[in-house]
């Protein structure tokens, strides 16, 4: 046997192609029979390295300058001032939570993803590696943006509020006859904070113009789920009854219409948005099979359209303006947050993860940040008005992600139906999860963080009510397997660990319930959602563990009996 002498890195070329490479010097025997030029990359100097950092930071001042002065190139030619030219980068000033991506794994990317396409009937899309469309290449991709600068990215941001701001005025200029505008108000103020489903700005100037963000379908699914809050309103009651078979006519037509497009293979953002209405209205009537399948159906649409990644980055052939990827990035993360939502009310897997690949937790357009919120269409008893305050929605939905990030590990390594999680993957679980809850809480903003102590005369807007009344929930899930766990009599430290998690979940479901009667003083029972529901529901197992384990617990009983009744109440709002 031969004694050749290994080398310790392949060609170019060989590496290229994947395939084995002898190493030979100056030519490998492979470059040689294919007449390739064999190329050995050593690791670069330092001054090498500097000039390349320089010579980029030179192309990316060159790339702005020519950003502020050329025109839009977004779904076609426009002359909109606030449509500008699609950056093929994302802002490092604008996702502080997205980790830069390990180099290795850039280039694995890079070589098995092409990034998204345009295909035959016009959609985007992307594909990869296995698929018919792509065959193998040995050029290197270069779909990959470049990083944008802090001030491009302000730039992008205010052409974005910019426009949001003109919608908006525009919109309160149009002409919608009742109940229609009566519902979109509803959905406006009660759904689309907590859930951001939809882009306000361009859904309203392309219900006017009949644009690509806006359809009959999705606004018939908008219509069908405000129909439960519209009818507390006598007058919109009585149009509903009269022309709209109590509002039952709007999901029929939704339904229907949505049927055609999935069957005509013709899929959009608002074919994915009209899904996760559906499924959501669905869910807080009990129809869990309905409800589960319409958001299976959106999660593989925005797979299919490229949605799951980040178009800035991965744009490939594709050109899409400051808008569109505004609009995916939103839509990509409604779909992630609606999941960890579903799989929690059905004890269900996770169907979406979140991958250095996906869009980042960023929103430009923040303008609804510091729009007025009050609880429309509700009359409190004695008459008096609730302030509008500010409305918070985009730091609440940015914190409602990173929180669903947080749970779907508790869900998948402590909940999983299908593998049972062993004991050591749920204790390391738990470490991991205490810890950035914690972490969570802590850096949450004062404005967003209720304190149970010393609970405001009002509830702030429902939305904030509901991201904390989640945040205990998912505290409690954290702890509630612990409890399960038999302590060795002997074992001190375990009994102390078991007494610990126990006060951390009662004094979880004692916080839910402050929150919950906040919210009822000041918004009433009937405007609960599911996610309210749920968080009782979650409270009322900790108070039946106390009771199972004390039936003489009289302040746990009261706790318990307090959830039954709560609960049976919310049954008419929520089967």
């Amino acid at each position: 046997m031969r004694n050749l002498k290994k080398s310790a890195f392949s060609c170019e070329p060989c590496r290229r192609r994947k395939v084995k490479c002898g190493g030979e010097q100056p030519t490998c025997n492979r470059c040689a029979a294919r007449l390739d030029e064999c190329v050995y990359k050593l690791n670069p100097t330092l001054s090498y390295t500097a000039r390349l950092e320089q010579r980029v930071k030179e192309l990316e001042a060159q790339l702005v300058a020519a950003n502020s002065t050329s025109g839009s190139t977004g779904r076609g030619p426009s002359t909109d001032p606030y449509e500008s030219s699609p950056s093929p980068s994302r802002s490092e000033s604008a996702t502080p939570d997205t980790l830069p991506l390990d180099p290795g794994y850039e280039d694995f990317v890079c070589e098995s993803f092409k990034g998204l396409k345009v295909d035959d009937n016009g959609a985007i899309t992307y594909h990869g590696a296995t698929s018919f469309f792509q065959l193998p290449d040995d050029r290197r991709p270069g779909f990959r943006g470049l990083a944008s600068s802090s001030n491009h990215a302000t730039q992008r941001r205010e052409r974005l509020v910019a426009n949001a701001w003109q919608q908006r005025a525009l919109e309160n200029l149009s002409d919608i006859p009742e109940p229609f505008q009566y519902l979109l108000n509803v959905h406006w103020c009660w759904i689309q904070p907590m859930f951001n489903f939809i882009y306000r700005p361009a859904f309203t100037r392309d219900l006017q113009t009949l644009g690509p963000y806006y359809s009959h379908t999705l606004m018939n699914a908008v219509l069908s789920h405000s129909v439960r809050w519209g009818r507390n309103d006598p007058t919109t009651k009585k149009l509903l009854d009269d022309n709209y078979e109590g509002g039952a006519l709007f999901g029929k037509h939704a339904r229907s219409m949505l049927f055609d497009e999935l069957s005509q293979g013709a899929y959009s953002i608002p074919t994915v948005q009209t899904l996760l209405l559906l499924s959501a209205q669905e869910c807080s009537v009990g129809n869990s099979a309905q409800a589960w399948t319409y958001s299976g159906l959106a999660f593989r649409i925005i797979d299919h359209l490229g949605i799951c990644v980040d178009g800035q980055r991965y744009p490939g052939s594709v050109k899409l303006s400051e808008e569109d990827i505004e609009i995916r990035h939103r839509v990509f993360w409604s779909c992630y947050f609606w999941d960890k939502m579903i799989s929690l009310y059905l004890g269900r897997t996770p169907s979406l993860q979140h991958s250095s690949v996906s869009p980042p937790q960023a929103m430009f357009d923040d303008s609804s940040e510091s729009e007025s919120w009050s609880p429309f269409g509700m009359t409190p008893d004695g008459g008096w008005k609730y302030p509008p305050s500010p409305s918070h929605s985009v730091s609440c939905f940015m914190n409602m992600c990173q929180l669903s990030i947080i749970f779907n590990e508790i869900l998948v390594h402590m909940y999983d139906p299908v593998r049972p999680n062993s004991q050591a993957e749920m204790q390391e679980c738990l470490a991991d999860q205490e810890y950035a809850l914690r972490h969570w809480w802590e850096e949450l903003a004062p404005h967003l963080r209720i304190d149970p102590v010393a609970l405001p005369t009002l509830a702030p807007p429902s939305h904030i009510v509901t991201l904390n009344a989640l945040y205990h929930t998912f505290k409690i899930l954290l702890y509630r397997p612990m409890l399960s766990n038999r302590s060795r009599a002997d074992d001190e430290d375990d009994i102390e660990r078991g007494q610990a998690y126990l006060v951390e979940c009662v004094t979880g479901a004692t916080t839910i319930l402050a929150i919950f009667d906040l919210f009822c003083r000041s918004f009433g029972i009937g405007q609960c959602d599911l996610s309210l529901s749920y968080s009782v529901y979650i409270a009322s197992s900790i108070f039946l563990l106390q009771v199972q384990s004390n039936v003489e617990d009289a302040q746990a009983i009261r706790r318990l009996e307090y959830c039954v009744r709560t609960l049976t109440q919310i049954k008419r709002v929520n089967p």
